[in-house]
């Protein structure tokens, strides 16, 4: 008996432990923003020096997903794992992690089994999937908040307008204005719907460029809403390009947002979207501040002198009849 307790004892300190011992891990997540999902499996106790003396083998629900053979330095797929591989230059440092592409991650139990010449081992990992919101409750908020505020505002611009400006008939600019206005309100409203809390996707980009998109025509809007009522000066001169630098802050968060799953930028796109609604509320407080202190506000000056140069030169067409 003595003998064979020697031999075994000599065994294990010549070849290390019989069974090869894992860093445990019970399960790991993915999420939309993985392109390639790793499954890890890590041996602790390699002894390997060569890699014709490992055999890796990853099973799923049973059946093998993926095989390495050493010996023959060949690996194996199945169907529906096509992209499943392993880092073979890693394995004698005992990496034996999986790698697939998230298409074809399945949830569930994967069985890592890895063979060193005479000892073996296995070990059980649940990958699972995790939903990570594109941006946080409170920025979805701002975001669709604050580009209806814009609106709302300059449906208050121009009812300013429509009031205190009086004129015989409602000219074609201003039928169009109002037809884009009403464009930009339904745009803003789609957007916003498909713009809803969730994590990445092609439906909530397209709504988040929506909103911004449509939200910089009102620039346009105000431009003419203000030139036919007060004209054009200094100060309003001002508010527009003050809008217009916080529009094109909007949309480099905008373009910095939709090229990333995660939107690290969306902070600097809230604060274009904000600062531009302020400043449609700033435009919209100077308008009834100037018609507060005319009882209607007079057309700009060169809408004056058109029909009156007209009606001058028809008074004078008469008196030399």
């Amino acid at each position: 008996m003595w003998p064979l307790v020697a031999a075994l004892l000599l065994a294990s300190a010549c070849c290390g432990s019989a069974q090869l011992l894992f860093n445990k891990t019970k399960s790991v997540e993915f999420t939309f923003c993985n392109e390639t999902v790793v499954i890890p499996c890590f041996v602790t106790n390699v002894e390997a020096e060569n890699i014709n003396e490992m055999y890796v083998k990853w099973k799923f629900k049973g059946k093998d997903i993926y095989t390495f053979d050493g010996v023959v330095n060949k690996s194996g797929n199945h169907p529906d794992f096509k992209s499943a591989r392993i880092e073979v230059s890693e394995l004698l440092k005992g990496d034996a992690s999986l790698k697939m592409a998230k298409s074809e991650a399945v949830l569930g139990n994967y069985t890592c089994e890895v063979t060193e010449l005479s000892r073996e081992g296995e070990t059980i990992i649940e990958l699972k999937y995790r939903v990570v919101p594109w941006f946080s409750p409170k920025e979805n908020i701002l975001i669709v908040i604050f580009p209806i505020f814009a609106i709302l505002l300059f449906w208050g611009q121009f009812g300013i307008k429509t009031l205190k400006y009086k004129s015989s008939h409602m000219d074609e600019k201003t039928i169009a204005v109002l037809v884009a206005g009403l464009a930009i309100t339904v745009i803003i409203i789609v957007g916003a719907i498909l713009f809803v809390p969730g994590e990445y996707s092609v439906k909530n980009s397209t709504g988040l460029g929506l909103i911004v998109t449509s939200t910089g025509l009102l620039i346009l809007l105000h431009y003419y809403v203000f030139k036919t009522t007060l004209g054009i000066t200094s100060s309003i001169i001002a508010i527009l390009v003050i809008q217009l630098l916080t529009y094109v802050l909007a949309v480099v968060g905008l373009s910095l947002c939709i090229s990333a799953c995660i939107p690290m930028h969306g902070p600097l796109l809230i604060s274009g979207l904000v600062i531009f609604a302020l400043v449609q509320l700033l435009g919209l407080v100077y308008m009834k501040f100037v018609a507060s202190n005319q009882k209607t506000i007079q057309p700009p000056r060169k809408a004056v002198e058109e029909p009156l140069n007209a009606f001058k030169e028809s008074k004078g067409m008469m008196n030399d009849e």
